[in-house]
């Protein structure tokens, strides 16, 4: 946790002395997402889920900004999992490149029963990490990468005690900027 904590600290002190240029107040995500999951049941391997992810990011000032992202998963004969998540993130513009690092809260539903008892539940979900984003003209950009550490609080199927599962999420696609 004190290096999450010292990560987002140095990201918001390297936001701070932005250089004067004009940058995007919106914008919007659309790409591939590659979800590692963790279960924590003893003996229960840990699977991977493709799907896709898209975000809605508003910045009221130049470097902080509040998102708004939504993702659905799938793993063949396991299921569906979608994660819903709010938050604040901080991105510094240098030239091209715009890195950035978030923290989101929300929910997940598993709707299968890939990791959850019931077969269909909601639980709570976080993500922690950032991206790079490259952009190639004002209103179009390409995220090289997003990784993010997702935990999700789904009860699970064997040993009731668990509760908390450890995930990575990996994501890249485009940016469309306003």
């Amino acid at each position: 946790m004190r290096k999450i904590g010292f990560f987002l600290g140095m990201a918001f002190l390297l936001c701070l002395p932005a250089a004067a240029q004009e940058s995007s107040k919106a914008d919007v995500f659309l790409g591939y997402s590659y979800v590692r999951a963790n279960p924590a049941t003893s003996g229960a391997p840990s699977f991977n889920l493709n799907g896709g992810s898209g975000s809605v990011a508003y910045y009221p000032f130049r470097s902080l900004g509040i998102v708004a992202d939504f993702g659905g998963y799938h793993a063949s004969n396991i299921g569906t999992v979608y994660t819903y998540l709010f938050g604040p993130r901080l991105a510094h513009h240098i030239g091209r490149v715009t890195p950035f690092a978030q923290v989101l809260f929300g929910g997940a539903h598993d709707g299968s029963g890939a990791i959850s008892s019931p077969a269909s539940a909601n639980a709570f979900a976080m993500t922690a990490g950032g991206g790079l984003d490259v952009n190639l003209s004002q209103h179009l950009g390409i995220r090289l990468v997003q990784g993010e550490y997702l935990m999700t609080r789904f009860q699970e199927v064997v040993g009731a005690n668990r509760t908390r599962q450890n995930n990575a999420r990996i994501s890249t696609g485009i940016v469309f900027r306003w």
